[in-house]
């Protein structure tokens, strides 16, 4: 199988515009990373979440099975699905539950629980809220991983198909309905400039081209130069930066 797989990289590559990077490695291990607002977090396979200090993943303290920093702020999700946001220094539990839960967008909060039922929360329940009592607004749609920017919401189902939601605003964030994007990735992330990324079950990093408020669907899948020489698992973009996970768990800060 991972000659098959190996065969169909080298394929792929010859057949398909490929977008070189430029990489360095990040000392530490991890499963999943999120970059926004100029910070980079991320959890490892033991749920230790980090947060990058000076070129250093630095251990915080609470457990979390995923986390993502943005322009809503921090928050994760910890193994039982509950939810905590970043306030006054301390992560303080929220209602609800999620299985993995995105902050990029325009100071909305998303994500999809164990259901793959999708939520978002508005800025201004997201800036003023009660612990206790947080108006989660259900889209119709079942994804496994969702991702929003400052203008739309991207996600992938659990048959690695690609959607997109489009007119998400600040207090709009149910934007008008989801519709389907060429392609099949098994996680997909939108940075807070809009750009889209993803990652496929060969672990191949993919770039969606021509993304613009004006054409939040862009034009095509780009496939990306090998950041890691034994594939790829997660992928995340801020401030001209991309974070890469490699499937051994070791981390890549690549330029584009």
């Amino acid at each position: 199988m991972k000659v098959f797989q190996s065969i169909l990289l080298l394929v792929s590559c010859q057949f398909l515009p490929t977008l070189a990077l430029n990489c360095v490695m990040i000392r530490g291990n991890l499963k999943q990373i999120d970059a926004g607002s100029g910070s980079v977090v991320g959890v490892n396979n033991r749920n230790e979440a980090f947060v990058l200090t000076d070129n250093t993943f630095r251990k915080i303290g609470r457990s979390l099975k995923h986390i993502s920093v943005g322009p809503a702020g921090m928050v994760g999700v910890n193994a039982a699905d509950k939810i905590f946001k970043l306030q006054g220094g301390s992560f303080v539990q929220i209602q609800g539950n999620l299985k993995q839960v995105d902050a990029g967008g325009d100071q909305i909060i998303s994500g999809t629980n164990v259901n793959d039922d999708t939520y978002c929360l508005n800025m201004d329940d997201n800036n003023q809220w009660s612990p206790s009592a947080i108006p989660w607004v259900s889209i119709n749609g079942k994804l496994k991983y969702f991702s929003c920017g400052p203008y739309s919401c991207w996600g992938v189902n659990s048959a690695d198909k690609v959607f997109i939601l489009k007119n998400v605003s600040s207090n709009a964030c149910s934007g008008s309905g989801f519709e389907d994007i060429d392609g099949s990735l098994s996680m997909i992330e939108v940075a807070t400039d809009g750009r889209v990324f993803g990652v496929n079950y060969r672990g191949i990093l993919h770039h969606r081209t021509g993304v613009t408020r004006s054409n939040p669907t862009g034009t095509d899948w780009v496939l990306m130069a090998f950041a890691c020489p034994n594939g790829h698992k997660h992928v995340s973009f801020d401030l001209g930066f991309l974070w890469v996970v490699c499937g051994d768990g070791s981390i890549r800060k690549c330029t584009l």
